[in-house]
């Protein structure tokens, strides 16, 4: 037996349960990883509240989890690619990564660089894919101005680094406290609120070329109230707004492979992009990590240690 989060119906954190269940096995072409380090996704929670529940359907008992770091405890028939302790980093596309164990195709992983933290590992994937398609989708070069929202959050503080990197002025929106942080990246920080598009335009000092959005509400709007060209916008989350506008929506799915994941994490190993682990909670504590993601307050990711 081994331990992992399940929960029996829609709900808040108060649905989430660390149960016992049968250690998985895994099958030809499959890996079973002892999971060292599970990041926490926002599209983890809506998925279990139910919010995307026409998009993406649950079956009960539902396990989460997408992203995950760890060794390699067994391998299935025909895998060669893979061996019994090594270190790798991954994805399931089961909703399995928050436990202990879990089974994955061994494509889905790549070898961990040493120089990377388990912690960084374990919460690259969605986040670090996510950014990296965001960033393609609006096609970056050097001499563009980008407007990054949730500019420090879990994704946003990816966004801005790869902006930076692909030569654009980046400018970066969020609360005050994450100034000096975006600024020591290389992105010049606004603070949002009330006169938020005056500030943009005093910061940008001439036309914003592309706008990524990570935090919803109405900054698709505010990226048309700049002049934005509808195919320079990407938003992650507000899906209606992709509707009503027809602006990009290019994510997770967009970018995710095993060779994007290998890139991001050497440019970690590198020094080249910082993963910023907000906080680490046992999995038994996974109410409570979830309970401070929802608040959306956190500078980067938020990780589960079984």
């Amino acid at each position: 037996m081994s331990k992992a989060v399940r929960y029996n119906e829609f709900g808040g954190i108060d649905v989430l349960d660390v149960v016992d269940v049968d250690q998985p096995v895994p099958g030809p072409g499959e890996v079973l990883v002892q999971v060292k380090a599970a990041g926490i996704n926002p599209g983890e929670a809506s998925i279990r509240n139910g919010a995307f529940h026409e998009v993406w359907p649950s079956t009960f008992p539902s396990g989460q989890g997408s992203d995950l770091a760890g060794v390699v405890a067994s391998v299935g028939e025909g895998v060669s690619e893979a061996a019994v302790g090594d270190e790798v980093i991954g994805w399931t596309d089961d909703r399995a990564s928050q436990a202990e164990y879990v089974v994955v195709p061994v494509t889905q992983l790549t070898p961990k660089p040493a120089a990377v933290t388990w912690e960084q590992a374990g919460s690259l994937f969605v986040a670090g894919t996510t950014a990296y398609a965001a960033v393609r989708a609006v096609a970056l070069s050097k001499g563009d101005t980008v407007v990054v929202s949730g500019a420090a959050g879990g994704v946003g503080s990816l966004v801005v680094q790869l902006a930076v990197a692909a030569g654009a002025k980046v400018i970066g929106i969020a609360g005050p406290s994450n100034s000096d942080w975006l600024a020591a990246h290389g992105v010049t920080p606004v603070e949002y609120g009330e006169g938020l598009a005056a500030r943009v335009k005093e910061a940008a000092g001439g036309n914003v070329n592309a706008f990524i959005d990570t935090f919803g509400a109405d900054y698709v709007e505010l990226a048309l109230e700049l002049g934005v060209d509808k195919e320079r916008i990407n938003t992650i989350i507000n899906f209606a707004a992709v509707e009503k506008f027809g602006v990009k929506a290019e994510g997770n799915s967009a970018a995710a492979s095993a060779d994007v994941l290998a890139e991001l994490a050497s440019r970690i190993a590198a020094g080249e992009l910082e993963i910023v682990v907000a906080r680490k909670y046992p999995l038994a504590q996974v109410r409570e990590a979830y309970r401070e993601l929802e608040q959306r307050h956190t500078r980067g990711k938020i990780v589960l240690i079984p």
